[in-house]
Order: C-alpha cells, then sequence, then structure tokens
C-alpha cells in the first residue's frame, strides 16, 4: 500500500495580503484562521472523556474536494462572509502536524465567529475521514 505523505501549508501571511488586497477587502473588519493540529490526545478522550491509556502516534487523513467546495460555497451565503479559504492535507500525519487552515474574512466579528464555527463543523463532519492510529 502507497502511504501519502503530508504536504506542506500555506503561508498565512499571503493569504492574509490576498485577502487584504481584493476589492471586497474595504468592507471587511475582521479575519479568522483556524489551524487544526494532529494531537497526541484520542479523539475518545477528548470528545467522550474515554481513557484506555493509548496516545496517538498519526493519524491517515483524506477529504472529499467536491464537498469541502460546497461548504465554503455555502459560507459565503452567510450573513457579512466576503472572504473563504481552506487548505486540507493529506495523508500520513503525526502529532503536531497541521490537519487544516481556514480563513474566514467577514464585516463583523458575530458573522465571522458563527462562519468559522460554522465551516470547520462541517468540513470535521461531512467532508473528510481521520484514522487515528496507536
Amino acid at each position: 500500500m502507497n502511504e501519502k505523505t503530508s504536504r506542506l501549508p500555506p503561508s498565512i501571511d499571503e493569504w492574509l495580503k490576498e485577502a487584504k488586497g481584493m476589492p471586497e477587502a474595504l468592507e471587511q473588519g475582521m479575519f479568522l484562521i483556524h489551524n487544526g493540529v494532529v494531537r497526541q490526545t484520542p479523539r475518545a478522550l477528548v470528545r467522550e472523556g474515554v481513557d484506555d491509556g493509548s496516545q496517538v502516534k498519526g493519524m491517515i487523513f483524506g477529504y472529499d474536494e467536491d464537498k469541502v467546495d460546497q461548504a465554503v460555497a455555502e459560507t459565503y451565503q452567510m450573513d457579512g462572509i466576503f472572504h473563504v479559504r481552506v487548505w486540507l492535507n493529506e495523508g500520513t500525519l503525526k502529532p503536531g502536524d497541521d490537519i487544516m487552515y481556514v480563513l474566514i474574512g467577514g464585516d463583523i466579528r458575530p458573522h465571522v465567529i458563527a462562519a468559522l464555527q460554522s465551516l470547520v463543523q462541517k468540513i470535521k463532519t461531512e467532508c473528510v475521514t481521520e484514522i487515528e492510529q496507536f
């Protein structure tokens, strides 16, 4: 079986520079960035409190590009959102590796926070596969 290796993450400085250089930048008062990272603590412990003493040694991560594109399109339909950018890693990742970056730009804080939360939740629950390795 061929294992994909992780990809290099984007430059957040470049993403912000690009976003601020667009015509709609004058309508935006806030940018938020999410950086998801592979953690050593198992999902079962963090989410459900189940502690079997194991630690994550790696993760196999993949995503459905069409579903991600749809989630991004839906985010643009939210109130006050003018800029959305997503990068997802893929392949075999280790603790500390970047899983994803999401950048949201919009008019006011409540709109941007809601959009970021909604998009990350949708990506995590509908667009990706994560298999923890112990």
